[in-house]
């Protein structure tokens, strides 16, 4: 296989894994194979808007109307241009102005329709936690977005942090279904949690709560320190988790890994998933502990890992987000293996607060920045890793 070019087949291995969870693939599958009753009334929130497009291709006119709301840059042209969808463009991953009437503007739309004999379709994907909300009284955007900000710097994971924002809001928690009356729903969605829970997708807007929720304790000093100087109010107490919602995930983690690994044995490569190491967890250290796999453990061949990593922010983080940052630590690890190659990526398109979905990295990357007069390890401590692998 010497007259491959890795970084050419990691990439389109990559586009491989997107295309299996694509948001208007996996919709336009589901409901072609379930075929449930045709909705009246169609709702995406996240930022996967592509959703939109599946239920349409199946439905086209028999929906009578929609609500789309995404992150900027998510919604195509053939949406916004569809008279019968309202597009909202709302802000992510910190929740501003936008978010609070973005999500004024959901409760408006559900609660106008709902009414006995009338079936909704959502369409949930991540980022919807930031992209819509509705704040308790008493509860401040800018309490709000001190929360968030201290959450996403404190190196928790998704399941810790959605637990918390839940509690932030009149519609997380399943809190969004008290507006639907008597109405049907059927609620789809993609997953982008470890573990797939529809509680935590998105903060679980149409699933109510189950279980006991995590020890304050868990959390780092941090943001109990946010938390208490805001002092955020008691939310709407969670619905009855029995309400008239039927809930599908879609698309998930394992479909994309799966799909790569098939491409990748199809191409002649040695391929296998990784799945006894999940990937959570501080991601300069997982990128660490990745790079000594590559170099010193496992045999020629493509792996593949998947899960969300976390990353502790200093007080001024520069450009990036927990998957280059993955990636730059691990091209420490590679530093002089000419032939290994790792791509970390999320399947959303972006990482961190960039328009970048990750890095591709190999053993002569660290070597380049050193050309440049820089030092891997310092762009690692400035979270600033965005910036050394462009």
């Amino acid at each position: 296989m010497s007259d491959r070019d890795p970084r050419k087949d990691l990439r389109e291995m990559f586009d491989v894994g997107l295309k299996r969870v694509n948001g208007r693939n996996a919709v336009r599958e589901f409901l072609s194979s379930k075929v449930p009753e045709t909705p009246h009334y169609l709702v995406s929130v996240g930022k996967a808007a592509s959703m939109a497009r599946g239920a349409l291709d199946v439905y086209g006119d028999e929906i009578i109307d929609g609500l789309v709301i995404s992150k900027d840059g998510h919604i195509d042209k053939e949406l916004k241009c569809n008279k019968r969808l309202h597009c909202i463009e709302s802000d992510h991953p910190v929740p501003t102005q936008r978010s609070l009437n973005a999500g004024n503007e959901l409760v408006k739309y559900i609660r106008k329709r709902a009414k006995k004999g009338k079936r909704f379709l959502f369409l949930l994907s991540g980022g919807a936690s930031s992209l819509v909300d509705v704040l308790p009284k008493g509860l401040s955007l800018e309490g709000v977005r001190k929360i968030n900000s201290a959450l996403l710097g404190s190196g928790v994971d998704i399941w810790y942090m959605n637990a918390l924002r839940r509690n932030l809001s009149c519609i997380k928690g399943g809190r969004l279904a008290r507006y639907l009356g008597e109405s049907k729903a059927i609620n789809l969605l993609i997953s982008d949690v470890p573990g797939d829970n529809p509680q935590t997708i998105g903060s679980g807007l149409l699933t109510p709560i189950i279980g006991e929720p995590p020890d304050w304790d868990d959390y780092p000093e941090r943001v109990r320190d946010v938390w208490n100087e805001v002092n955020p109010p008691p939310p709407p107490a969670h619905p009855d988790p029995l309400l008239a919602v039927d809930t599908y995930i879609v698309a998930k983690l394992d479909n994309a890994m799966t799909a790569i690994e098939k491409h990748a044995k199809h191409a002649g490569y040695k391929a296998e998933q990784v799945k006894y190491e999940p990937m959570h967890g501080d991601a300069r250290e997982i990128g660490w502990k990745r790079g000594l796999d590559l170099t010193e453990i496992f045999d020629p061949g493509v792996y593949i890992w998947g899960g969300e990593t976390s990353v502790v922010l200093p007080q001024n983080p520069g450009r990036g987000g927990r998957n280059q940052h993955l990636a730059l630590s691990a091209a420490i690890e590679l530093s002089g293996h000419d032939d290994v190659y790792l791509l970390a990526a999320g399947t959303d398109g972006t990482d961190g607060e960039t328009d970048d979905a990750g890095g591709l990295v190999d053993g002569g990357t660290v070597a380049r920045g050193a050309e440049a007069g820089m030092s891997a390890h310092q762009y690692l401590d400035d979270a600033d890793s965005g910036t050394f692998l462009e």
